[in-house]
């Protein structure tokens, strides 16, 4: 634990555009695991002294849209033959034509000096993640077979709100997956909820397979 405790306190240092000593680290408001975590861990406690986590996430979510609608940035970051070197310069070109904030720069100079910018998609979607739970937004994502109209969506909020403690807003995601067959897939906070017709078919499966 005093082992992890350092190692993010020196990524924060390493993320910090401060050149005063850092303070102690401002705790996150859910624990993420892996490397992925660790990074948005630290980038939300340096962004959270200098008072950018806004900007931060903005600067993330932007990027990371830039990722998904680029193909041939996501194969160069996936690429082993690539150099370090190069997938950092690319990177930072993209964040210097966003004009991103220096904490996302140090973000991504970090990440390329460590050779885990292929992570960088992860740690943006966790630090989304801290940033939801800051917020005291519960995220909520709810898989179905085919898309749902207003009424059904009015009707799941409603009852999905329930869920929720004083103070708790919900932010609801939602996907499609034919798989299902039918019914739907409940992910709110820590609870997981099956309620699909495929999900029902397979436990009938596995009762019939069952021998006599």
């Amino acid at each position: 634990m005093m082992a992890m405790s350092n190692s993010l306190s020196l990524l924060v240092r390493g993320l910090s555009t401060s050149a005063a000593r850092p303070a102690a680290m401002v705790k996150a408001p859910i624990q993420v695991f892996g490397v992925s975590g660790r990074y948005a861990t630290a980038l939300y406690s340096a962004a959270s002294k200098e008072k950018k986590l806004d900007a931060v996430e903005k600067d993330l979510n932007a990027l990371q849209g830039v990722i998904d609608g680029n193909t041939n940035l996501q194969d160069l970051l996936k690429n082993p033959i690539i150099t370090r070197a190069e997938k950092k310069s690319v990177v930072l070109g993209v964040l210097k034509e966003q004009k991103a904030s220096p904490l996302v720069t140090n973000l991504v100079d970090l990440l390329g000096d460590n050779n885990r910018l292929g992570v960088v998609s992860g740690v943006a979607k966790t630090f989304s993640d801290i940033m939801s739970a800051h917020r005291g937004e519960v995220i909520c994502e709810v898989t179905t077979a085919k898309a749902l109209d207003a009424s059904t969506m009015k009707s799941l909020q409603e009852a999905l709100k329930m869920f929720l403690k004083k103070g708790e807003t919900l932010k609801l995601n939602t996907k499609v997956d034919p798989a299902l067959i039918g019914g739907m897939v409940v992910n709110v906070g820590d609870r997981f909820v099956d309620m699909s017709t495929a999900s029902k078919i397979n436990r009938m499966a596995a009762l019939i397979r069952q021998p006599l």
